[in-house]
């Protein structure tokens, strides 16, 4: 990761880029990389979701583009000031801090969150620097319990005492530094309720690993300490979801990057991670047959938009995975393992699938 002095000196010449052309006389622009579809692609050899090189000119003089190059321009003064006063704002924070009228007009630099969260965006793709780099935080959304003893600013924080809770996961973890790490693997899950489980099942300690948790599509802080502990110690990452299509976007996600944050993939995906979630073969072996539920409009189309992916539908093993889905006819929750008993899953269900190696990679 680069240094905030490096991210500051991409800030000043990217404002030095403005002036020349100023001093020109032309109409100044900001080249914007293009985050669409059609400038995105998969690299097999990598396995990573890729941003293209096409680019877009935003030009101050240009009616469609004035409003979005003054918030661009805002966002990038005001990740500057907090670099320069080792400060960092919630997104929340850095809309309203940009809510203000324009020098000499009755209108808001920005009136809607939207806004600044496209701007924040734009400046990350423009100086090739995560959001985090540049001091702007997203909602906390995930916590975790393990062996594990880090150094979060000036506290020591022990993971495998801090109770039921576990340690909230911050949007921001790039400064954190691990002073211990005593684990075999990570288990990553979308539910809450499932974490609680094995957290009281104290499974961390049983199975000697680290179970991570988001409440549904990992956010950035989430993936980017997946990825530390991955990329760092070696460990294994193996998530465990439902089995509907959701779950397996989750993965996707996590594994091969996402298309809106393809320019940050090297930093957030993990292109080894495993998918130990259930399998449609899992509903017969565990008798599940009878706790499916049925799949609404919204999950077939996005079962069908999932199974599409690139990175999908030449795998074999994927190819079969989805066609027993759409055969099963509907979906089945990680839930439904509690009615092989309370503790199941941290009992039988993922020690088994592990020793065996029950995964898809």
């Amino acid at each position: 990761m680069e240094s905030k002095e490096e991210v500051k000196k991409k800030i000043r010449e990217m404002g030095r880029n403005l002036l020349k052309q100023i001093s020109k006389q032309e109409n100044p622009y900001l080249d914007v990389p293009i985050r669409a579809l059609s400038n995105v692609s998969y690299d097999p050899k990598t396995k990573l979701i890729t941003l293209g090189n096409k680019t877009a000119k935003r030009y101050l003089f240009n009616v469609a583009h004035i409003r979005k190059f003054a918030q661009t321009l805002g966002v990038a003064g005001l990740a500057k000031q907090l670099i320069n006063e080792d400060k960092h704002l919630n997104i929340r924070e850095a809309f309203y801090a940009l809510k203000r009228p324009v020098l000499g007009a009755d209108i808001n630099l920005a009136d809607e969150q939207e806004e600044t969260n496209a701007a924040i965006e734009d400046l990350e793709l423009i100086l090739d620097a995560s959001r985090e780099q540049l001091h702007f935080n997203a909602d906390k959304g995930g916590f975790v319990a393990g062996k594990v003893i880090i150094q979060d600013r000036n506290d020591v924080i022990d993971w495998s005492k801090l109770g039921s809770g576990g340690w909230s996961i911050p949007s921001n973890v790039e400064d954190i530094k691990f002073k211990k790490v005593d684990a075999k693997y990570v288990i990553y899950l979308e539910k809450a309720a499932t974490w609680e489980r094995l957290n009281e099942d104290k499974v961390w300690e049983k199975l000697n690993c680290i179970i991570v948790c988001s409440r549904g599509q990992a956010p950035r802080g989430v993936r980017r300490l997946l990825q530390r502990l991955n990329f760092e110690f070696g460990l294994p990452i193996y998530v465990l979801v439902d089995l509907d299509p959701w779950g397996t976007y989750i993965y996707s996600v996590l594994k091969f990057g996402s298309i809106s944050l393809a320019h940050i993939s090297e930093k957030l995906a993990i292109p080894d991670v495993k998918y130990l979630g259930l399998t449609p073969d899992d509903i017969v072996k565990y008798k599940l047959e009878k706790h499916k539920l049925p799949m609404k409009d919204v999950d077939t189309k996005r079962l069908e938009e999932v199974s599409n992916y690139e990175w999908f539908k030449h795998d074999e093993r994927w190819v079969t995975f989805f066609k027993k889905m759409v055969a099963l006819k509907g979906k089945v929750e990680l839930a439904a393992l509690t009615s092989n008993g309370i503790s199941f899953i941290s009992e039988k269900y993922i020690p088994e699938k592990i020793k065996n190696k029950d995964w898809i990679d």
